[in-house]
């Protein structure tokens, strides 16, 4: 009786921590480009541009008005320029 209420317990534990990390996977890298509609509610964090005097990628993560996480992917002016 004990083994089967133990594989039980080890049955949900598994299944529930699978359907967990199914829900807080990364999402996917949007690219901006001037026609991307944005719903910006709250910037979690932006990367910084790298030392280069050129257009770099930078990311950032925010959260929309529905509560849901967003990574894009945008170009900015690095940091590198000495003028």
């Amino acid at each position: 009786m004990n083994m089967k209420k133990i594989a039980l317990v080890l049955l949900f534990g598994g299944l529930g921590a699978h359907a967990y990390a199914q829900t807080n996977q990364d999402p996917a890298v949007e690219t901006y480009d001037y026609s991307t509609k944005l719903d910006i509610q709250h910037v979690i964090s932006i990367t910084e541009p790298a030392n280069e005097c050129a257009p770099v990628p930078v990311r950032m993560t925010y959260e929309d008005s529905h509560g849901e996480r967003h990574v894009l992917q945008y170009q900015t002016m690095g940091t590198g320029c000495s003028n």
